[in-house]
């Protein structure tokens, strides 16, 4: 059988998860930004994708989530971050950066919960700082803006401009007492009805599990060789890596998603809808592939 294919991204935050893949047998990579991932996995173009939670529930296809490592937190995450000039209980649009869709929605649902306002979101184009339409004109700061990935420590907007600022993640936790998960594995779920397909994906969900292991021993290691070429400064990049972000999929991470698509549904982001898993959920510190099984549950 051919390679599978791996829908990945190049985020400083990936790395943990990425890194090494490229040199193990029967895998490829493919890297997009997080909001092409679910469209690149529906339409064949790869296997298994690291996608946006939100483009799981939200596609017409079916996906399974695999638990072999996720972008995600317990706590702030740095990286997703809202930014206002004026107090968000007075926020009526959005600009939202276009890279990651299940932020997009998670400001939504903190703005909805915690400040009681249903913002028109607008779509912004971080890097050339312009909405996103077919004359979109150009401008410098909107009056509030999401920004996710490694451009809010590389390219951050000017801390004069925004006297109000909230982390993402943060505010989820202290909603809910549950980590957030952004993005995790996924593959679709008609390959694993074809017993050589279910076989190979999951092959491939054990190398996912076991090189995580593997990065998560060595993230000293990974800061030095990766801050630079994604522009951060080395001890910043520390910190995030091994502080503030979770890469393991355990029985919280799964509460978390199942928690995060009600909230989604209900300020209208997407239709209710319970994931599938690949395998069942792992006891407290046991990994989540225990073996090349392809059974799914709920």
């Amino acid at each position: 059988m051919r390679d599978i294919r791996l829908g990945v991204v190049r985020y400083l935050n990936t790395i943990p998860l990425i890194e090494g893949l490229d040199k193990l047998a029967g895998l490829s990579l493919t890297a997009a930004v997080p909001a092409k991932l679910a469209g690149m996995l529906a339409a064949g173009e790869v296997d298994i994708a690291l996608a946006s939670v939100i483009d799981a529930a939200r596609g017409e296809s079916e996906v399974v989530l695999i638990p072999s490592g996720m972008i995600g937190c317990d706590g702030p995450t740095m990286t997703v971050r809202l930014f206002s000039a004026v107090p968000f209980e007075r926020v009526s649009r959005v600009h939202a950066d276009t890279d990651s869709h299940t932020s997009v929605v998670l400001a939504r649902v903190v703005l909805a919960r915690r400040f009681g306002v249903s913002p028109e979101v607008v779509d912004f184009d971080a890097r050339e700082r312009m909405e996103v339409s077919p004359a979109g004109p150009g401008m410098e700061w909107p009056e509030t803006l999401l920004l996710i990935g490694d451009k809010v420590v590389a390219d951050p907007p000017p801390a004069e401009r925004y006297p109000y600022q909230l982390d993402l993640g943060e505010q989820w936790r202290e909603m809910t007492g549950l980590p957030f998960v952004y993005a995790v594995w996924m593959c679709r779920a008609a390959d694993l009805s074809d017993p050589e397909k279910a076989e190979a994906i999951a092959g491939a969900a054990a190398l996912l599990d076991r090189q995580v292991r593997h990065n998560m021993t060595r993230l000293d290691w990974l800061v030095r060789k990766r801050a630079a070429e994604h522009r951060w400064p080395e001890d910043l990049a520390r910190r995030y890596l091994v502080e503030l972000l979770r890469y393991r999929v355990g029985s919280r991470e799964r509460e978390a998603v199942g928690e995060f698509l009600k909230a989604a549904a209900s300020v209208g982001a997407c239709a209710p809808r319970t994931m599938s898993w690949l395998g069942p959920a792992p006891a407290e510190g046991v990994g989540a592939i225990s073996g090349a099984s392809g059974a799914v549950t709920v």
